[in-house]
C-alpha cells in the first residue's frame, strides 16, 4: 500500500499527517504535532528556523516508524515569508510577516511603481507584509548584498531535506510579484524595484518532484496552505469558501484573475491554485480570539468562552481588519481603542470579536458577488474555525447563506491529494 506524508505548518502549530487510499476513500492519521510561533529578538519578530527544521525531521522519523511504506512527502505553510540564502548559508534572522519593518519602505515601493499598477499586473491585494515589501525592507537594510536565492518557507524546508531549491507557483503568487497574465515573476516589477534578477527563476507547479529524502520523494504540493486547503475541500459545486485559521481566507475559484478597479478598491487578491485562480480576501480571523484568550483567560476551554459570549448582550462591533489588531501588545487594549466603551466582562470581548468577524464575512461575500457577477447559496468553512458552532451560526445569520462547516484537515487533505495524483 502506498502512503503519503503531508507536513502542514501554521503560524501557531504544525502537524505531520499520513494519508492513503483504502476502500475508495482517503484515510488519514496524525502522527506528530509540534508548536510554532514567532520569537522576539532585538525588537523584531522572527522565525526559529533551526526549531522548525528540527520538528519537521522529527515528525518524519515518527511517521516512518509508524509506516515504513511512505512513498512521498510535501510541506505547506502560510504565505509571504521566506529565507534569504548566500549559497547554502541562511541570512539570518528570518523575519516573520507580523514584524513592522516594512512600514518604512511602503511609500518608496509605491514611488517606484504605484499600487494601482502593481495590482493591475498581479491582482494581489495590498498587505504591508507582502513579500514585495519585505524584500524592499531587506534591500534598504543591505541584506540583499551577495544573496544568491530567496526561498519561501516551505520550499526552504524541502531544500533542507532534498538539496533542491525551487519556487512553487501558489506560494509565490502571495508575494505580490507574479504576473496575473503569465503566471511567472513579472520582470518589470523586479526591474522597477531594483531587485537582483537572479533571485526570480521560473516557477514550478504543484505535483513536481524535487528530490529524495530518506527514500521518499519530496514533492511540491500547493505549498501555500490556503492553496492546499481549497484543493482539499470536497465541494459539491463551486461555491465560496472560508479557510478559517489564524487568518480567515474568504474566496472562490475562478478561471482567471479579476484585476478590475473595483476589485482593487475592495482589496481582493488573486492567488494561484491547482489549475485555477483563487479570488480571495484576507480577514484577520481567529487571531483575534486566540490573542484575547491568551491575555484574558488562557485556561478557559473554548466551549465555555463561546457559551458565555453567546449569552451576553454587548453588541458593539469593530472592523476586524483594522491594522490595530495585526500585532498589538495587548489585544484587549486594541479593542478598547476601537470601542465607544469597553465591555463590562471578558465575555463581551469575545462576543464583539465573533460578531465582528461574522459581519466582515458578510461584507466580503457581498463584495465577492459584486465583483464576480455571480450569486451563491452556500458557503463552505474549513480549518480550525469550522469547529466553532457559535461563529458558524453568526456567519449564517450575517450572510444569509447556508453554511457548510467541514471540521476537517482540509490543508493536509489537499497536500495529500496533489501527492497522490503523482503516484
Amino acid at each position: 500500500m502506498k502512503r503519503y506524508l503531508a507536513i502542514d505548518i501554521g503560524a501557531s502549530s504544525g502537524r505531520h499527517i499520513v494519508g492513503w487510499e483504502e476502500d475508495g476513500a482517503l484515510r488519514t492519521e496524525e502522527v506528530f504535532r509540534f508548536p510554532n510561533g514567532v520569537s522576539e529578538r532585538e525588537g523584531h519578530l522572527i522565525w526559529d528556523l533551526d526549531a522548525l527544521l528540527g520538528y519537521v525531521k522529527e515528525g518524519i522519523r515518527k511517521a516512518k516508524e509508524a509506516y515504513a511504506d511512505i512513498v512521498s512527502l510535501s510541506v505547506d505553510t502560510w504565505g509571504v515569508d521566506y529565507v534569504l540564502m548566500r549559497g547554502d548559508a541562511e541570512v539570518l534572522p528570518a523575519y516573520a510577516y507580523r514584524d513592522s519593518r516594512t512600514e518604512a519602505v511602503l511609500s518608496a515601493v509605491h514611488d517606484r511603481m504605484p499600487f494601482a499598477e502593481l495590482y493591475r499586473r498581479t491582482g494581489i491585494q495590498f498587505q504591508p507584509f507582502n513579500t514585495l515589501y519585505q524584500l524592499a525592507a531587506d534591500q534598504a537594510a543591505g541584506r540583499l548584498e551577495g544573496v544568491t536565492d530567496f526561498l519561501m518557507l516551505p520550499c526552504w524546508l524541502m531544500y533542507r531535506l532534498c538539496g533542491v531549491k525551487a519556487h512553487e507557483y501558489t506560494n509565490a503568487t502571495t508575494g505580490g510579484m507574479v504576473s496575473a497574465e503569465t503566471g511567472e515573476y513579472d520582470p518589470e516589477i523586479i526591474a522597477a524595484m531594483g531587485f537582483p534578477k537572479h533571485l526570480f527563476p521560473g516557477l514550478r507547479q504543484p505535483g513536481e518532484t524535487l528530490g529524495i529524502y530518506e527514500g521518499m520523494r519530496v514533492v511540491l504540493c500547493a505549498t501555500h496552505d490556503t492553496g492546499s486547503a481549497v484543493e482539499g475541500i470536497p465541494m459539491e459545486v463551486n461555491a465560496p469558501y472560508i479557510s478559517s485559521g489564524t487568518w480567515s481566507l474568504l474566496g472562490v475559484k475562478t478561471e482567471k484573475p479579476i484585476t478590475t478597479a473595483g476589485s482593487q478598491a475592495a482589496n481582493w487578491s488573486n492567488e494561484g491554485g491547482v489549475g485555477y485562480n483563487r479570488y480571495q480576501k484576507n480577514i484577520m480571523g481567529m487571531w483575534l480570539v486566540n490573542r484575547l484568550r491568551a491575555e484574558l483567560c488562557p485556561e478557559k476551554p473554548w466551549g465555555e468562552i463561546t457559551a458565555e459570549a453567546a449569552d451576553r448582550h454587548f453588541d458593539h462591533l469593530v472592523d476586524a481588519n483594522d491594522e490595530i489588531f495585526l500585532a498589538p501588545e495587548s489585544m484587549r487594549a486594541a479593542f478598547d481603542a476601537r470601542l465607544p466603551h469597553p465591555p463590562r466582562c471578558v465575555a463581551g470581548y469575545f462576543r464583539c470579536a465573533y460578531r465582528s468577524l461574522a459581519r466582515s464575512y458578510a461584507q466580503a461575500l457581498a463584495e465577492l458577488e459584486g465583483n464576480t457577477g455571480k450569486t451563491y447559496d452556500r458557503l463552505y468553512i474549513v480549518g480550525g474555525g469550522a469547529k466553532n458552532a457559535y461563529l458558524n451560526r453568526l456567519t449564517e445569520e450575517a450572510t444569509g447563506r447556508k453554511v457548510i462547516a467541514l471540521p476537517i484537515e482540509a490543508t493536509a487533505l489537499g497536500n495529500l491529494k496533489v501527492q497522490m495524483a503523482g503516484g
